[in-house]
């Protein structure tokens, strides 16, 4: 438990060394919330009533801790909520790969090393220095890994508002940035909330390639490209397939058109610089990489959890949007026997993209 003895004034000290740590530690801002998020908590369960989670059963499985702190961490009055930019520099320029359709995009946030390790040992040390300074306390650090309502926290605790593509924006730092919580029973001063600028912009809205963002500040996962190249299991619709262009790990669309991330800076952190070419790479050179070789390729990385099966799925659907060239379809006919029936088929639609056609199985395909 805290230390029931510190005063208000040793709080307000606290919370200011607190910034100080964080910056010291690779944070661009750290900022202290409460704990009542009941609007956000209804917004979130009509969301779930809606279905709009499509696959993603976690979200809806720990009912309303996701919502409520201190019944996921009892005793919990505070978050204290950290972003940490992670724009790479030297990256291919994201807007040119996606007019590349022989190269594959992915999400600039998984182009370096896993942003959940990263941030958890980060944050574990911050808390370290916490209980050096002001003794032992309940503490629990999350970095996507438990039912957290982090942008509701995060503005709530001054570090940005939710914009309509429903990610966080900081007026001064844009999107590009990643999140991460300390949920703690210390009593810090909290921070005001962000106040809303996205205005009568709707550029967010109208440039997702699967018209995701059904309203302002609303969006529905099952037509979501990351959703769908990350989260989603099994077969892609084909509703989807053909505006996914290139994008084989999340799509970054929503962020390169929002007019705020003019203000965004590059990272500063080595962890988040691209690997292994990941920020250009040929779809045929990942497409025909065995598994090994993913994993290999993918070590470190977030993508790795997709797994192969996945991985070649997404790449699939990339090859069949690509110009035909003997290569892909040389390339896609060398994974029509792959032992995963959804690769299989992801494999034969996009060979029919290419003008060949689908070949007949008289026993169901393997």
């Amino acid at each position: 438990m805290a230390d029931e003895q510190l005063s208000e004034p040793r709080l307000r000290e606290l919370g200011k060394q607190i910034r100080v740590w964080g910056s010291e530690l690779g944070f661009q801002q750290i900022g202290f919330a409460g704990t009542d998020l009941g609007a956000d908590e209804a917004r979130l369960e009509a969301w779930l009533a809606r279905g709009r989670h499509g696959d993603m059963d976690y979200m809806s499985r720990h009912g309303r801790r996701r919502s409520r702190p201190a019944e996921l961490l009892p005793g919990t009055v505070t978050v204290i909520s950290a972003r940490m930019d992670y724009l790479p520099p030297g990256a291919a320029d994201p807007e040119a790969l996606l007019a590349q359709d022989r190269v594959a995009y992915i999400s600039r946030y998984a182009l370096g090393r896993d942003y959940h390790k990263v941030m958890r040992r980060r944050l574990q040390r911050l808390a370290d220095r916490i209980v050096e300074a002001a003794g032992p306390f309940s503490y629990r650090a999350f970095v996507d890994s438990a039912p957290v309502l982090e942008k509701a926290l995060a503005r709530n605790a001054g570090l940005g508002w939710i914009g309509k593509h429903t990610n966080l924006i900081n007026r001064d730092a844009g999107s590009w940035f990643f999140l991460g919580e300390i949920y703690t029973d210390l009593p810090l001063p909290a921070d005001a909330p962000a106040s809303e600028h996205c205005g009568t912009c709707r550029a967010c809205i109208d440039v997702c390639p699967t018209a995701a963002i059904v309203a302002p500040w609303e969006l529905d996962a099952r037509r979501c490209i990351s959703y769908l190249t990350i989260e989603h299991e099994g077969s892609i619709p084909e509703e989807f397939r053909a505006a996914m262009g290139n994008r084989v790990y999340g799509c970054d669309d929503c962020q390169l058109c929002c007019p705020w991330n003019k203000f965004a800076r590059l990272s500063a952190e080595p962890d988040f610089r691209a690997r292994h070419g990941l920020d250009a790479p040929a779809l045929v050179d990942l497409f025909l990489r065995s598994e090994d070789e993913f994993l290999e390729l993918t070590a470190g990385s977030a993508i790795r959890r997709i797994g192969h099966e996945r991985w070649l799925r997404n790449l699939a659907v990339a090859l069949g949007n690509a110009t035909t060239s003997p290569a892909i379809v040389s390339a896609l006919k060398a994974r029509l026997d792959h032992r995963s029936a959804v690769v299989r088929e992801h494999v034969e639609w996009a060979l029919a993209r290419h003008g060949e056609a689908r070949p007949r199985r008289s026993d169901g395909g393997g």
